[in-house]
């Protein structure tokens, strides 16, 4: 592959999100803040502004609570997370202060993405510090999250937030050197390109397993870098613990997995609808209204509605699935759940029968839905 095809995707990157993982950072708490903290520096010099996604909280918090290995059970990451917190934003300021640079920190939980206010909210906070040459350190709010609310892992988030600052590019930042065809333990190769994410990277994402200390893995990077990539941002993922891997990897240096984005991205308002959001509820359609969807141009209808799951108002966000419970879409729906369940099978021209009131001929219209 050559370096020409990584400088056009990287080169001209003017805000760049950075994730770390807890791995990095629960092996060298301290050593890797410090020497990430050298190159956004440099890269600051340069004009170019940095988000950082930190993992690492209920890492550093295990200790505390006299625990060797990360829990499974809610209240317990929780627990750790507010112990490691502090510890974590006191390593990435001790780095940034040997710049005299400053850092803020930014909690968030799925919620505050799936409310459009809270989204836009956020986005404004978070490019305030950029033009104040600030280096926000975002995490997930594990303190008091809960389960529905939980990203799970912070691959995720780090492609969101490339949606709130709409950054140029996403690093991933892991313990391994890249993706690889099979598991590197027993001679799988990096793969230096992918430019097909479902064909290339998802077969082989699960050849790498996560650490003891994360909760991530390859395959969240992956399922990240396709959200990124829906965006029109590429994703390298990069062995962090690497000097300068960063500034290589921004270069063009042929390091890591660079996973290229789709020629027509979407906009920031359908990303979020298909990859920000937490959807209210399930539509499950018919045969019919799935293939046409497929196609792609089309809306959904509401002869095509066979059920609606979970009780949700007009303008929520809600799944679109198959017969068989498979989600292939997400969208703003036109009517609540109530109407809608009077709805199924009917034309368009019976809404106002059946409903006393029409609103919209569509149960999803094209321009409120994203095809996953």
């Amino acid at each position: 592959m050559s370096k020409n095809r990584r400088i056009e995707h990287l080169g001209s990157a003017k805000r760049i999100v950075l994730k770390v993982g807890s791995s990095l950072l629960a092996a060298s708490p301290a050593g890797q803040p410090a020497a990430i903290a050298d190159e956004i520096a440099m890269l600051q010099d340069q004009g170019i502004e940095t988000v950082i996604v930190s993992s690492g909280a209920i890492a550093l918090g295990l200790h505390g609570l006299g625990l060797k290995s990360r829990p499974t059970d809610l209240p317990s990451l929780q627990a750790a997370a507010a112990i490691g917190q502090s510890r974590l934003l006191q390593n990435w300021e001790h780095a940034f202060s040997a710049h005299q640079g400053r850092i803020a920190q930014v909690l968030l939980t799925h919620d505050d993405v799936s409310s459009r206010v809270r989204f836009l909210n956020a986005r404004h906070a978070l490019r305030a510090l950029l033009s104040a040459g600030v280096v926000p350190i975002v995490n997930e709010n594990d303190t008091v999250a809960i389960d529905e609310i939980r990203y799970g892992d912070n691959d995720q988030l780090a492609a969101l937030v490339c949606n709130l600052i709409s950054a140029d590019a996403l690093i991933i930042y892991t313990d391994v050197d890249g993706l690889h065809d099979a598991d590197p333990r027993h001679g799988g190769v990096r793969i230096p390109l992918i430019t097909d994410i479902d064909e290339q990277a998802s077969p082989v994402a699960k050849t790498t397993s996560a650490s003891g200390v994360g909760s991530g893995g390859m395959a969240s990077k992956v399922a990240a870098a396709k959200n990124a990539a829906s965006f029109g941002v590429p994703t390298v993922v990069v062995p962090g613990a690497r000097r300068g891997i960063l500034l290589s990897a921004l270069t063009g240096q042929d390091v890591g997995t660079l996973f290229v984005p789709k020629a027509q991205a979407i906009s920031s308002r359908k990303h979020w609808i298909g990859f920000g959001a937490k959807p209210a509820g399930q539509l499950v359609v018919d045969d019919g209204a799935f293939r046409a969807l497929q196609k792609g141009g089309g809306s959904l209808l509401p002869a095509g509605l066979v059920e609606v799951l979970s009780d949700f108002g007009r303008g929520a966000l809600v799944s679109l699935m198959t017969t068989e419970k498979t989600e292939f879409a997400r969208g703003l729906v036109s009517y609540g759940a109530e109407d809608l369940r009077k709805l199924c099978g009917c034309r368009s021209d019976e809404i106002g029968a059946r409903l006393g009131y029409t609103y919209s001929g569509e149960v999803v219209h094209r321009d409120d839905l994203v095809l996953l």
